[in-house]
């Protein structure tokens, strides 16, 4: 592919327990205080945007040079060991100061994911913490989970939008992940649209859940949606037509492309005008016709199995910021994003379920069905 990508933000150690496989109706059926549960051995790997989305787009070809903060404790070692197995630990920084992050996520079958996180070092990760010689060099700049890294979205984004500016700046396109937020946490109490408000002007690829961006940029739908839910997942109470308002405003606020994942439900794209997406085409040789003025959603491809949600929006962003770095259009990029994260789920961690955008082309030639 020849095109050079930069993965920075959030990274982490996940450690997921391995549960029996039966299903559980709910957490309280499984997780009742004085039992001993019975597990299945342990999944350790890398997490966080940096991790899953970096290194998924490197097993999907690109070259891509990681930028995270770790701590110079046994969880920080374990992770360089795990980053040197895909020869990308070069760009982690290693304070002596703080503690990696690490995170325990509760995968119970049939039940949504818990996640039990320390965010350590990412809470002072900053913009003078990127190498911005290399992002003059890089063709993309992916920034993931600003919402659970503190100094990225303290004052009103400052950092988070000064970063964004100095990257695109540099001539580089530019991409943004979130998270999901703890409503009575100090992220939760964050003004969003401000911090957006600032930052989207610099985004080329803004590619956040459906749950995150509604929760940040309209929380009385967001309540709604809950409501309609009654504990469910988010995704299974909502319709495509739920979705449009927020990708409107994302775009009014400056995102040249929005991309909203719906879990199980698909994908929601939007991108700008041709006027607005003229200097992105160019910089990363994209034909204007199939990015311009388009909007759209696509359904979920059906998993061939189901262990574990970890990183199927991570790894689904990065097939589809490869298929543009590829040349290819909005829909198909859309396709590959959601063919790669339905092979996520078939695997506890974020990588190992992942195949080659040729392989996932062919399957979904053959008739490869869809959800719904």
């Amino acid at each position: 592919m020849g095109k050079k990508v930069i993965a920075a933000g959030h990274i982490c150690l996940d450690i997921t327990p391995v549960f029996p496989a039966q299903k559980a109706g709910k957490v309280s059926d499984i997780m009742i205080p004085g039992k001993l549960i019975h597990m299945e051995g342990v999944d350790v790997h890398t997490g966080g945007s940096v991790a899953n989305t970096g290194l998924a787009m490197k097993y999907l070809g690109a070259d891509v040079t990681l930028m995270g903060k770790i701590g110079a404790d046994a969880f920080g070692d374990m992770v360089r060991s795990i980053l040197s197995g895909y020869d990308v630990r070069q760009g982690m920084l290693v304070s002596e100061e703080e503690a990696t992050s690490y995170s325990v996520v509760v995968a119970i079958p049939g039940i949504d994911r818990i996640f039990l996180h320390d965010p350590g070092a990412n809470d002072t990760f900053g913009s003078a913490d990127i190498d911005y010689r290399k992002v003059e060099e890089a063709d993309l700049f992916h920034f993931g989970y600003p919402p659970i890294m503190k100094r990225m979205y303290r004052d009103g984004g400052k950092e988070l939008a000064e970063m964004f500016r100095r990257v695109k700046e540099a001539g580089t396109a530019t991409s943004l992940d979130l998270a999901a937020v703890d409503a009575d946490s100090e992220a939760g109490r964050a003004d969003w649209e401000e911090i957006l408000g600032k930052t989207l002007t610099y985004v080329d690829f803004f590619v956040p859940s459906a749950e995150e961006l509604c929760f940040m940029l309209d929380r009385e739908r967001y309540e709604a949606w809950n409501a309609r839910a009654s504990g469910r997942d988010i995704t299974e109470a909502i319709t495509p037509e739920d979705v449009k308002p927020l990708g409107e405003k994302a775009a009014e606020m400056g995102a040249k492309t929005v991309l909203i994942k719906c879990g199980a439900l698909g994908m929601y794209y939007r991108t700008a005008a041709a006027g607005e997406m003229e200097a992105l085409c160019g910089r990363l040789g994209l034909a204007m016709d199939q990015w311009a003025g388009k909007e759209g959603f696509e359904k979920c491809f059906v998993p061939e199995k189901i262990l574990s949600g970890t990183g199927a929006g991570d790894t689904s962003i990065a097939a589809f910021l490869v298929s543009v770095l590829e040349g290819c259009g909005i829909e198909e990029a859309v396709e590959m994003a959601l063919a790669t994260g339905a092979c996520c789920l078939s695997a506890y961690d974020a990588l190992s379920g992942l195949k080659p955008l040729a392989e996932l082309r062919e399957k979904i030639a053959r008739g490869w069905s869809r959800c719904g």
